[in-house]
């Protein structure tokens, strides 16, 4: 259950369409220029879930007490606000074109100076990703300087709970070290502003390795850790430097499976000591065997400290480590991918001789953030446990993160969430029912289906149960029965549930197609809540043929003439009424048969990118937009025989509505896409004559094109999906 796992889908769209901003698609731009109105001021905030996604990294300030950040894989970085017992939001002015870097790769801090800080920010080393960037702050990330890497970085792909990869170097702090995954070791002299290939690095990089993965400061030496070696006898996955030039393999390192890959390390300023985990594999998954080794670095003498040695069934590797800057020998460390018995943090006060769980006398309240609380048969202490931090003012505050939190504790005892302000998710769907008692329902990467009572308050009930999804894949609510909700994603015991109450509990359906089992997809519900559809959508984009149902999920028929993978869409007035938009095809299919059949209506629309989206504009039939990224918005009111290009903007990506402003005889339309050069949140109150921009450049969360929706019950409030930042919401101040 990990918020990143489905974010490549979207972040590829974001690709498509930061593309398209250098193509000659920025037809109508000089019109939307003039009919986009100033910027109302908006407020935004998270709707509060708490954070949902793999914290990769936690660094206390040694020299400041209470100043410590986080990076996630997808969700940007973080600063501790000690005095609010909060995490504030570093990176979210990052845009549209900047999607990529969004997945933080690692963090640094300068010792002597404490106002400053680093950031080594991309999400991906892939052909079609960007390349990666630092970013330069001398207060503490409230503002940034940026410098532009020719070489790609990978935050969100596998070792990216290893490291830190960026650090400052220990004899000059106007020096700074990068390690890559694929080019080698970096090196700037002028505090990142500019960086070089450091040509006297011995290892060779893979193109399909994990090269650097990790640098800490020994002293005066810099070691790094090297992920590349194959683990036999004659292999190196350790380097040093003592002065800032001559680099040599670490003499007498340990080797073999269980020390084929180190993943961090942490020095012992007391005793000289140098502690390293590794595993068999980068992780965060796929380890299955490890181990912790430490070096006397005044004799280069290694000891094997391991806890305990994986074997039989109990497999995992070995993952954070940190030692305590009070008490000398004090040292913690965390297994990773541990599924027999459950990954833990294990504690030391005697340099690593004997060791102690702390999973085996921790009390947990999960009482802020409820989701968490999944019952026995979920490993409560977590999982990718590879984010460890000690308090250097505190030897009893540690934290550590997993892959959907990051707990805390000042006792080594009890712990609870320390995610206030951290918000990752990757949303999916939203809904914000028309009555009732939540003003939002949300469909989730990884953490399923939520309903939310407050958005100030992570919802009390947590994830949606019976079944447990761990992703959403579709979420509908019926337009004139509202009590009705149906959802369907990858679920423990089924893949599709409705509610009759809202959305506050739920029921698997009796039945499911056989196909639902490997390829849960879309579904919606007719105005009246008595057919189902639900289209299936293979991860790996095979498209299989719809169903319907007319009692509730107990039978299911195939629909042969519904378009492969499409989207089902309701009409919101007609119960009778069904549409798709096919993008294979750039067709618009309808049903007149509560989705029995469907034949095709308009056709030569935009098509080829299967994010293309349909929408319905509430308490109206047949009044359809569709938003199709770069090739702009088209609406139609005669359900989908005709369609006309809206000449306001010149690319749209997602489209939703909420209540009419005072006097306005049509609903409130928002949208993520492009009225002028920017692509930006946007309202329109008079049905897409004109639009007014509501987000400003600090609040941009990167890639956004998924799903938006406006609350029909609260003028100007909008809730808006991100590709790592969870849930955010805007209203008019």
């Amino acid at each position: 259950m990990h918020a990143s796992r489905l974010s490549r889908r979207a972040v590829l769209a974001g690709t498509a369409a930061a593309a398209a901003l250098t193509t000659g698609a920025l037809q109508g731009r000089a019109h939307a220029a003039e009919v986009t109105a100033a910027t109302p001021s908006y407020r935004w905030r998270n709707a509060v879930i708490g954070g949902t996604g793999f914290i990769t990294g936690v660094l206390f300030h040694p020299a400041v007490r209470g100043l410590a950040y986080a990076r996630t894989d997808i969700g940007g970085a973080y600063r501790w606000d000690e005095r609010a017992a909060r995490w504030t939001p570093l990176t979210d002015h990052l845009g549209w074109d900047d999607w990529n870097l969004l997945g933080v790769e690692a963090l640094a801090v300068d010792p002597a100076h404490p106002d400053r800080l680093y950031l080594a920010l991309g999400t991906y080393a892939q052909s079609w990703a960007g390349n990666g960037a630092i970013l330069r702050s001398e207060d503490r990330g409230a503002t940034w300087t940026r410098t532009d890497l020719t070489v790609k970085l990978g935050g969100n792909e596998d070792g990216r709970g290893a490291g830190e990869r960026l650090l400052v170097d220990p004899r000059d702090s106007g020096t700074l070290w990068l390690g890559t995954r694929h080019d080698g070791l970096l090196k700037s002299s002028d505090r990142g502003a500019t960086w070089a290939v450091v040509s006297g690095f011995p290892a060779t990089a893979s193109a399909s390795g994990q090269g650097v993965t990790f640098l800490v400061a020994v002293g005066r030496a810099v070691y790094a850790g090297w992920g590349d070696g194959d683990g036999t006898a004659t292999a190196v996955n350790l380097y040093r430097t003592t002065d800032g030039t001559t680099w040599e393999p670490v003499p007498g390192q340990p080797t073999g499976t269980s020390a084929k890959v180190p993943i961090r390390a942490a020095y012992d300023r007391h005793t000289r000591e140098l502690y390293v985990t590794y595993a068999d594999a980068p992780g965060p998954n796929g380890q299955s065997a490890g181990s912790v080794h430490k070096l006397a670095t005044a004799t280069d003498r290694w000891t094997d400290v391991t806890p305990v040695q994986p074997g039989g069934s109990d497999t995992f590797g070995y993952g954070g480590v940190a030692v305590d800057a009070r008490r000398a020998g004090t040292v913690v460390v965390s297994t990773n991918n541990r599924w027999a018995d459950g990954d833990t943090v294990f504690r030391s006060t005697d340099g690593g001789r004997t060791w102690a769980s702390l999973k085996d006398v921790a009390v947990f309240d999960v009482s802020e953030t409820p989701f968490l609380d999944w019952g026995d048969d979920q490993p409560k202490f977590g999982w990718w446990i590879q984010a460890l931090a000690l308090d250097p003012y505190d030897s009893k505050h540690l934290v550590y993160g997993t892959g959907a939190t990051l707990y805390g504790t000042r006792d080594l005892r009890r712990w609870a969430p320390r995610i206030r302000g951290l918000e990752e998710t990757a949303v999916r769907q939203l809904i914000s029912p028309p009555a009732g008692e939540a003003h939002l329902i949300s469909g989730l990467g990884d953490i399923g289906v939520m309903y939310h009572e407050r958005l100030t308050a992570s919802p009390s009930r947590g994830m949606a149960t019976n079944p447990v999804f761990g992703s959403a894949t579709g979420l509908a609510q019926a337009a004139v029965k509202p009590s009705y909700v149906v959802r369907a994603g990858w679920g423990d015991h089924g893949n599709g549930a409705s509610s009759h109450d809202g959305g506050r509990t739920w029921a698997p359906f009796t039945a499911q197609p056989d196909i639902a089992k490997d390829a849960p997809g879309p579904i919606a519900t007719s105005a009246d809540g008595g057919t189902l559809l639900w289209s299936f959508v293979h991860w790996d984009g095979t498209k299989y043929a719809a169903h319907r149902s007319a009692d509730n999920g107990a039978t299911w028929s195939e629909v042969s003439s519904f378009p492969k993978g499409a989207t089902p869409v309701a009409d919101p007035a007609d119960p009778t009424l069904f549409y798709a938009y096919d993008t294979d095809t750039g067709t618009l299919y309808a049903s007149t048969d509560s989705g029995r059949s469907f034949t095709s209506r308009a056709r030569g629309l935009p098509s080829g990118d299967n994010q293309f989206k349909l929408a319905a504009a509430p308490g109206r039939s047949g009044d359809l937009w569709l938003s199709v990224k770069w090739n702009g918005l088209y609406r139609s009111t005669d359900g989908g025989v005709t369609f006309a290009r809206i000449a306001s903007c010149w690319a749209s990506y997602t489209l939703g509505f909420g209540k009419a402003a005072d006097g306005a005889d049509y609903p409130a339309v928002y949208q993520v896409g492009s009225t002028e050069t920017n692509t930006a949140v946007y309202r329109s109150d008079d049905a897409a004559e004109t639009w007014v921009r509501i987000n400003d450049d600090a609040h941009q969360w990167g890639w956004i094109g998924e799903v938006i929706t406006g609350d029909p019950r609260v003028y100007g409030r909008v809730y808006l999906g991100t590709n790592g930042r969870g849930i955010q919401y805007g209203e008019p101040v």
